[in-house]
């Protein structure tokens, strides 16, 4: 079976190191607060001025005022700290972050990002800080579906609509499979209710398969 969008949460966690500093981008990508584990340091940095935020808030936890970048409630760590937006993307250009995870309509076999418009004349260019953090965390990973509604792939060989950041992508994690992007191209680590053969057959992007770590 292929994955539901916390299944592939999940994964993106299991794969963050402890201690990193975080930023998780809007959409899907915040579902990975929820997987992080407790004990494992890591602290989230949300673009509108906070660090150590927790999972989503519910119920009696909601605070209309605490929220993160995608408006979103969400709950605060102890130590959590809060600042001017200006100072917040100094942290996202400053090389500080360890770890940014953002959602993508597009991702090239080279690592290219397009994730802030489709080039169609009635869509909402909604770039944010998507550029920011593709260029400035350390290690940029993406989460999205590996087919969009009919059918086209997302994963493709060079990307045909406006980019975000060119060579910044290093993981792809997806609902079907989970990728590597390296110099030598894209290698495939995990499949989902979905052979290698077939996997190989339904993109254009030529694939490799991973080494064991």
């Amino acid at each position: 079976m292929s994955l539901n969008k916390h299944e592939m949460a999940a994964l993106v966690a299991r794969d963050i190191e402890p201690g990193s500093f975080v930023n998780l981008g809007i959409g899907q990508p915040t579902l990975v607060a929820d997987h992080l584990p407790a004990d494992a340091g890591i602290v989230l940095h949300t673009e509108n001025g906070m660090l150590n935020m927790g999972p989503a808030a519910v119920g009696d936890q909601i605070d209309p005022d605490l929220t993160n970048a995608g408006k979103v409630p969400v709950t605060e760590l102890p130590g959590s700290a809060y600042f001017h937006h200006a100072d917040s993307f100094a942290m996202m250009r400053g090389g500080h972050l360890d770890v940014c995870v953002l959602g993508a309509f597009q991702v090239s076999a080279a690592g290219d990002l397009a994730n802030w418009h489709t080039g169609e004349p009635d869509a909402i260019p909604a770039v944010g800080g998507a550029m920011d953090l593709a260029v400035g965390a350390k290690s940029v990973y993406v989460m999205m579906t590996l087919f969009t509604k009919d059918g086209t792939p997302k994963l493709v060989p060079e990307c045909t609509y406006p980019l975000t950041g060119l060579r910044c992508i290093s993981r792809v994690y997806t609902d079907l499979a989970t990728f590597v992007i390296t110099e030598d191209g894209v290698a495939v680590r995990e499949t989902f209710g979905i052979s290698f053969d077939e996997l190989s057959s339904r993109l254009e992007v030529p694939l490799r398969q991973a080494q064991p770590a």
